[in-house]
């Protein structure tokens, strides 16, 4: 409750969660607030790159489809990947970030200069070369999102791990003989688990982000997928006469990001005082 009194008084970060609120109920309820949910794999080729109007609110595209529906129903897939991009990355990262903190030696140093190489290589680049060996799919894209994403995970929880392995509760738990596993997972972890919440919110519009790069440039989602990014890609040849194609998904990539960066940084203000923003 504290942290959602301290939210409600950020403005910037309480308009991210309204937007984060937003972009997923319309996820959850993609296939009844879309006008024409069956239009996904159809065509009417009558009524293609007709211009927004009361009847397509959006515009259709090149096969006639309502744009306004397959944006609705691209947010779900949007979310989705980004869930589980973030949702794996964490599932890796946070112990090999626990164990590399908390251990010395060889491991340690092994895990970290792997994590290294990870971080040294631009993250798109190492995604688009990681996406450009498997076969063009939603599933290849968040594989490789997975894989470069770890590192970032790791590097959080490995600078806290070795910050809080030195304190008093710490030595007090290895006094009275307890295990290492709980005290990395009882003790350590809840008290880390603010910079991995912040990393996770803001890691989620960076995903989104770059997973509609790889739609983009045909090493994500496959046709006829509702994808923001692809749905641009396929807009490319008929710019700038039917600008509606590529706004509107535009649009749904700007505002959705932009709500997942502003909640996360309201986040890094509350949850952790030493990077609070200069205002």
């Amino acid at each position: 409750m504290l942290v959602l009194r301290k939210l409600a008084r950020d403005i910037p970060a309480l308009a991210g969660l309204l937007i984060v609120l937003f972009v997923a109920a319309v996820a959850l309820a993609g296939p009844w607030l879309a006008p024409h949910p069956g239009d996904i794999s159809a065509s009417h080729l009558l009524q293609r790159l007709k211009p927004p109007s009361p009847a397509f609110p959006f515009g259709t595209d090149n096969l006639g489809r309502d744009l306004l529906s397959r944006v609705i129903l691209g947010a779900r897939g949007a979310l989705e990947v980004a869930l589980v991009v973030v949702g794996a990355a964490m599932a890796v990262g946070v112990p090999l970030g626990l164990i590399a903190g908390y251990s010395t030696g060889w491991l340690s140093e092994i895990v970290m200069r792997i994590t290294d190489v990870f971080l040294a290589l631009p993250q798109l680049i190492l995604a688009l070369a990681l996406a450009q060996l498997m076969s063009p799919s939603l599933e290849s894209a968040m594989l490789a999102l997975a894989i470069t994403y770890w590192p970032f995970f790791t590097r959080i929880v490995y600078a806290e791990t070795r910050r809080l392995r030195t304190a008093l509760f710490v030595d007090a738990l290895q006094g009275i003989g307890a295990g290492t596993p709980r005290i990395l997972l009882a003790h350590i972890l809840p008290n880390a688990i603010s910079p991995i919440i912040v990393r996770a919110t803001i890691g989620l519009g960076f995903t989104i982000l770059v997973a509609a790069v790889l739609g983009f440039l045909g090493m994500g989602a496959t046709p006829p997928d509702p994808d923001w990014g692809l749905t641009i890609s396929q807009s490319r040849t008929y710019l700038p006469r039917a600008w509606w194609y590529a706004t509107f998904p535009g649009l749904a990539i700007l505002v959705t990001v932009l709500g997942f960066n502003l909640l996360g940084d309201g986040l890094r203000d509350i949850l952790d005082p030493r990077l609070r923003r200069s205002r």
